[in-house]
């Protein structure tokens, strides 16, 4: 990795907000109906910008002008809570949309369209060093002695709680796999992180800048890396879970906003996410993904797919089963382990 990439890699996980264009976000609505504020999870901010461009370009997105803020996917929820104006929340997990609904901030409605409220989809993946030299395929070569492993943290990031759910839901769902089981083996993957960054760009630079021989990361974020020319793979893994981000317009949204995230939806902002290396949402989007496996053939069928909805009975229960605060079984596991930040 050139020091350039690894510097705006560095500059992108810790710029919030980034401005792409027009002023910098603010609290409250921003009167202006020419104006888009979006608030989105951490590894967006380089898929965003072509589609931004490409809408700006139509007729409904003529003058139109952007301000832009990227973070890890609780933090960003917990800004917008706080007074961060947003037109438009594009979060890593449904729950942080659904906190700025519990807030008054988005609509009770929000989710209640064609792909019920999810923008971009994604996969947990395996990202290793060039030529994978230490053989990466599965999930159970991650708690192997001495493999060193890095995912974010699952008290600010989202990509975060995709990674662990889905190691969980390998060994659950393992010839005679259990709960149990599947705590044991969380347990044994996390004795292996070496680092729990702030979010899943952060551990991106992280890995990139040379720690651990794994990084457990969404699909896109690999892709991407490869397109860059960064000197590593990507292993999507038989069984994994499948990653489904939310976007939803605020209630004080500017009406360009609903505007925008339309065109998300369509065809042409599917396609253009697509080759960010995200997975389309609809039918009907084609595309060659330079960074993929197979840049023909980007997203073949995961061979058994996991979902939060199947798997863990929605993320209300998945939350608050190992997520809370104080009861969370991965909180708790991670507090009695000491892995560097």
């Amino acid at each position: 990795m050139t020091r350039t990439r690894l510097l705006a890699l560095t500059a992108a996980a810790l710029a919030v907000p980034a401005v792409l264009s027009g002023c910098a976000a603010s609290s409250g609505s921003s009167g202006d109906k020419n104006s888009i504020s979006i608030v989105g999870f951490s590894v967006l901010k380089t898929a965003n910008e072509p589609v931004i461009s490409a809408f700006q370009k139509t007729s409904a997105g003529k003058g139109v002008s952007f301000t832009t803020s990227y973070g890890a996917s609780g933090d960003q929820a917990r800004a917008v809570a706080g007074g961060l104006h947003a037109d438009e929340v594009h979060l890593s997990l449904t729950p942080d949309v659904q906190s700025l609904v519990d807030a008054g901030i988005v609509s009770k409605s929000w989710d209640q369209n064609s792909t019920h409220g999810i923008l971009t989809d994604s996969e947990v993946v395996f990202l290793v060093r060039k030529g994978n030299p230490l053989g990466i395929s599965s999930w159970d070569d991650l708690v192997k002695p001495g493999v060193k492993v890095i995912t974010p943290n699952p008290a600010s990031s989202g990509s975060a709680k995709w990674n662990i759910l889905a190691a969980w839901a390998h060994a659950a769902d393992a010839p005679g796999g259990n709960d149990a089981k599947a705590k044991d083996f969380v347990t044994r993957l996390l004795h292996n992180t070496v680092a729990l960054p702030g979010s899943g760009s952060d551990a991106l630079a992280s890995f990139l800048a040379g720690n651990g021989d794994v990084l457990l990361a969404y699909e896109n974020d690999s892709i991407e890396a490869r397109a860059a020319g960064d000197d590593v793979d990507y292993v999507v893994p038989d069984d994994t879970l499948l990653i489904e981000n939310p976007a939803a317009v605020t209630t004080d949204a500017s009406p360009a906003a609903q505007d925008f995230l339309d065109f998300q939806h369509s065809v042409a902002g599917q396609t253009l996410y697509a080759k960010a290396g995200f997975r389309p949402v609809i039918s009907g989007v084609k595309t060659d993904v330079p960074g993929a496996n197979d840049p023909s053939n980007p997203f073949p069928p995961v061979a058994h797919q996991y979902t939060i909805g199947k798997d863990f009975g929605g993320w209300d229960k998945a939350n608050s089963e190992f997520f809370d605060d104080k009861t969370g079984i991965i909180t708790k596991i991670i507090s009695g382990l000491n892995i560097g930040s």
